[in-house]
């Protein structure tokens, strides 16, 4: 048993009898003080729960789990950041607060794509915009045809046919695309029309399509991305929807917009992030809007954990090693803003680490998912390769 003792007036917890001090101290538990460990309550309520702690005040009053929860209700994410606290700890992993990072750590990963300028035959030619669709036909058969496979740029004839059918179908990003860039002129609507229509039928619209010209202008194919639950599917420079002998070209990575504005609830961010995974596609998140300065306070980081993790032979510590990861810990039923995680991810980037984001499910079992960033030469965007990981 390891005997904590908890001040009422101060609400600090601590452990002071040599035995326990020394196991909590080999353990990296809390910060030692004049021969005494000082706990945070994430740490105490792990060894109540875990090591067999006991817990007292000055009077000799027991405390369960709950009566010490009690006293921290108000603190932010208390239950979330306990159970990935202690699911990284029972992996045998090391873990301490956000508070203790210093310095720069000079882990983070920039995650380097290619670029190139995307330059189109000079065209001039008509189509139909289908508002209740948010699709042009182009019947212009020679136009249609050169469009999809010089470019890959609309539908030509039938998906996956290209030679059933003589008509081409543009999607509403490309149609407004090839409005601004490549010589469409629509026989019934005006470029303002439709943009009008598409803001009231799309939510964050003007986002969505802003990261859609972001890749494309770059040499990227944007394709929908709806069977994997994204907003669009990408693929490099050079991609082509003609087949070569009988194979056609797969997309190896997905995209997903995330307004600075938006606030979506977790699972619905997990669930498309596993999809991803589950058909051996890289998922890349997407902040659209010009990257600004965040002011990040070293003394009192937003997020919530410095993560050790394994090196050959064995694991890091706090004695041996550095921090490889900062964590944000969150549970599925709670929802995350585009800028609260851009500010995030800026803190990840002062400290020098790369973010784990922690979510502990209604079954209080924890997914791990790392995010890279990705520089894209030439954007002001911000965009991050995320990865489902197990420790």
């Amino acid at each position: 048993m390891i005997k904590l003792e908890l001040n009422r007036k101060t609400r600090q917890i601590t452990a002071k009898e040599p035995p326990d001090v020394s196991s909590l101290q080999n353990g990296f538990f809390g910060e030692m003080k004049k021969g005494i460990i000082y706990l945070s309550p994430v740490e105490a309520l792990y060894i109540m729960d875990i090591r067999n702690g006991r817990c007292y005040d000055e009077a000799g009053n027991l405390y369960t789990f709950n009566d010490i929860a009690a006293l921290f209700l108000k603190a932010e994410k208390l239950l979330a950041r306990y159970l990935t606290y202690k699911d990284w700890r029972d992996k045998g992993l090391m873990i301490c607060a956000a508070a203790k990072a210093e310095g720069n750590y000079g882990k983070t990963v920039l995650i380097k794509y290619e670029s190139s300028d995307f330059r189109m035959d000079a065209y001039s030619f008509d189509g139909l915009f289908f508002a209740d669709d948010l699709l042009t036909v182009v019947d212009d058969v020679p136009t249609g045809k050169d469009l999809y496979q010089k470019y890959w740029m609309g539908q030509f004839g039938t998906y996956k046919a290209a030679h059933r059918g003589n008509i081409s179908k543009l999607d509403i990003f490309e149609t407004i695309f090839l409005l601004r860039h490549g010589g469409l002129q629509l026989r019934n609507k005006k470029l303002a029309d439709i943009q009008k229509t598409a803001r009231g039928r799309i939510k964050f619209f003007d986002d969505i399509y802003s990261v859609y010209e972001d890749w494309r202008k770059r040499g990227y194919v944007m394709k929908t991305g709806f069977k994997f639950g994204t907003h669009f599917r990408l693929y490099f420079p050079g991609a082509s929807p003609v087949r070569t002998n009988t194979d056609w070209m797969h997309s190896k990575h997905v995209i997903h917009v995330f307004p600075r504005k938006h606030k979506q609830l977790i699972s619905e961010w997990a669930r498309a992030i596993r999809v991803a995974h589950s058909v051996r596609k890289t998922f890349i998140l997407a902040i659209p809007g010009k990257k600004t300065k965040i002011k990040v306070d070293s003394e009192n980081p937003r997020l919530d954990f410095l993560l050790y993790h394994r090196k050959k032979g064995g694991v890091e510590t706090p004695k041996d090693g550095t921090p490889r990861y900062f964590m944000y810990s969150l549970t599925e039923d709670e929802y995350i803003g585009g800028e609260e995680l851009a500010k995030a991810l800026a803190e990840c980037e002062h400290f020098g680490l790369e973010m784990v984001v922690g979510i502990s499910d209604r079954e209080s079992s924890v997914t791990y998912y790392v995010i890279k960033a990705i520089e894209l030469p030439g954007s002001e965007y911000e965009y991050y390769e995320i990865e489902w990981v197990q420790p």
